[in-house]
């Protein structure tokens, strides 16, 4: 079923909520009609009770009763088979949310701190909201929901019983419905709160473990562990305060039907009493009331699985709003001859001030720009814009004249290769860190790529060479091999532009020499090569230099001109490349 439903939405185009729901649609109309055949079987054991008393008893009948007893066994079966079947359509079909929407939810995560300011909250929260939503989706509070519609029949029958037992049941009904919205009125902000502290947590304990080897070194451990202490304890007492609503009202439910279903026993005695119904009536009467509730009952235990997926699901068409789809431009021809950056203003995700203002350069093939300049004046700020990773707030940066959103990430990622600042790697071998993690990698691009940032040979060293794992983030390699291992990932396949930020940070000598000859490799064959530098080797092979400083061009041109005009009070004197890299001004 789960296949069936996904092959319905376009396999080029990531699934919204609204379409995933118009989608299954059909499903939940047919669980809608097993519910109704189940909630009709469930009168079969009132009508049975019913014949017994006032059929079989009265006329001592065997062949009757066990006719009846057939005919019920039978019914009890269908009952049974159908239940199961439900239960297996809502597992599968929240199985099959899962499978439509986990791409959606993904390209949330990805593009969550791109695009939205960092807030300390859970990064993972719509994934959370996803599977909440399955949970609710495959357990027994749908049941119970689709349920619901049948408790006026229900009620309709004990009615027709007498009129009397019918407002007994009709009354405990409007009693427990109360009830019901109670508990969503109360639990609401309960959750909330809950799902809010649990996120400033679940930040807290990702934050700390990416920074175990700090905490451990500089003895913070102490501090933050008061910190978790009290965000833990603001989560707990939230979700007990959740839970205690929830459990409270579920239990006065269960003790109101109950209590309902012995009232109407004590009703129907009284009618039998007075000759105003039969034996049966009473049974029967009792076990349809107990059944008529019971969906409420059920909806109140489960309430609480309902306002979060409730919740979530608002989230999820939230996201979905903030995060649009990206278009899907007609594909253009691989770029190879110039970036243009015209009049760029960068601001941060969630920011409200520039970082940078007005900038603008054009590179053809075989050149290298060095961009320079103190610290926090935007120089990373950026060459992000640059390759993509952010929007520019003004302006635009374009590849040979095509601005770079005409290209999707996918086809525009295969010709720029990026090595940011802090460099991040991911569980998995080295060939699939330099390959990207494609499907089907090309052996010989990864060697080429290992070899083009110098880094083949100590691979061969590694204890399964290329097939070697690497750990979560690279942890089982030193900081200047995933430093080169970052490089040979940006280098894979050739591409274009190649922008390397801070790309010498943790590099010895001998990586300093196959960043070099990287560079120079990368202007041999045509490509573009842009380097933000703090150490003077990383500009040994550029041509161009700009120099930033408060977010602002202070100085563009031929390297070495910049540096006679900014760093050389007498021309003769040569400038020393660390100044250049500092950016200093005389």
């Amino acid at each position: 079923m789960a296949r069936s439903l996904s092959s319905s939405i376009s396999p080029g185009r990531q699934a919204d909520l609204a379409s995933a729901w118009r989608t299954c649609r059909g499903a939940l109309v047919g669980v809608a009609l097993i519910s109704a055949l189940v909630n009709v079987l469930y009168l079969t054991g009132s009508f049975f009770m019913l014949e017994i008393y006032d059929r079989v008893l009265p006329s001592r009948s065997i062949p009757t009763l066990l006719g009846l007893a057939v005919l019920a066994l039978g019914l009890y079966i269908f009952q049974g088979i159908l239940d199961v079947v439900r239960a297996r359509v809502l597992v599968r079909l929240g199985g099959w949310l899962d499978e439509t929407l986990r791409s959606r939810v993904y390209d949330f995560i990805i593009r969550w701190p791109l695009k939205a300011a960092s807030s300390g909250g859970d990064g993972l929260q719509p994934l959370r909201d996803l599977d909440q939503a399955r949970a609710f989706l495959s357990g027994l509070g749908l049941t119970a929901l689709f349920d619901l519609p049948w408790m006026p029949i229900y009620l309709g029958i004990c009615y027709l019983f007498h009129p009397l037992i019918g407002a007994t049941a009709l009354a405990g009904a409007l009693v427990l419905i109360t009830l019901t919205i109670l508990a969503d009125v109360l639990t609401r902000s309960p959750a909330r709160q809950a799902e809010s502290n649990t996120a400033k947590r679940n930040a807290l304990a990702e934050a700390s473990r990416r920074n175990a080897e700090v905490l451990r070194a500089m003895g913070m451990g102490v501090p933050l562990t008061r910190l978790w202490d009290e965000a833990s304890g603001a989560c707990l007492a939230s979700q007990q305060r959740a839970a205690d609503i929830g459990g409270s009202l579920s239990a006065i439910s269960r003790v109101l039907r109950l209590m309902l279903q012995s009232a109407v026993l004590g009703v129907g005695a009284y009618l039998v009493i007075h000759q105003e119904a039969t034996a049966g009536v009473i049974i029967a009467g009792s076990i349809l009331t107990a059944r008529a509730l019971a969906p409420v009952e059920l909806a109140v235990a489960h309430w609480k699985g309902f306002v979060t997926a409730r919740q979530s699901l608002k989230r999820f068409r939230q996201w979905s709003t903030f995060f649009t789809e990206e278009e899907q431009p007609m594909a253009l021809p691989p770029p190879s001859k110039s970036l243009a950056v015209e009049s760029m203003s960068v601001l941060p995700p969630g920011g409200r001030r520039f970082v940078v203002q007005e900038v603008s350069f054009a590179l053809n093939p075989g050149q290298a720009l060095g961009i320079i300049g103190p610290s926090a004046s935007g120089k990373s700020s950026l060459v992000r814009a640059i390759v993509g990773v952010w929007s520019p707030a003004q302006g635009t940066v374009r590849l040979d004249g095509a601005a770079i959103e005409r290209w999707t990430p996918e086809s525009l990622g295969q010709h720029i290769g990026y090595l940011p600042q802090d460099v991040e790697l991911f569980a998995g071998t080295v060939a699939q860190n330099i390959a990207r993690f494609e499907r089907e990698p090309d052996p010989a691009a990864i060697i080429a790529a290992a070899e083009a940032a110098n880094i083949h040979e100590l691979i061969l060293r590694l204890p399964d060479g290329y097939d070697t794992p690497i750990g979560d983030g690279g942890t089982y390699l030193s900081a200047g091999q995933r430093q080169r291992l970052a490089l040979a990932r940006a280098l894979y396949r050739n591409p274009f532009l190649v922008v390397l930020d801070e790309p010498n940070s943790n590099l010895d000598g001998e990586g300093d020499q196959a960043l070099t000859q990287a560079i120079m490799a990368v202007r041999a064959r045509g490509g573009i090569v842009i380097v933000v530098a703090h150490r003077a080797s990383a500009l040994a092979t550029v041509d161009q230099l700009l120099v930033l400083a408060e977010g602002r061009v202070q100085a563009l041109g031929a390297r070495d001109q910049i540096a006679r005009k900014l760093f050389a009070p007498n021309p003769v004197q040569p400038v020393p490349l660390q100044a250049i890299a500092e950016g200093a001004t005389p």
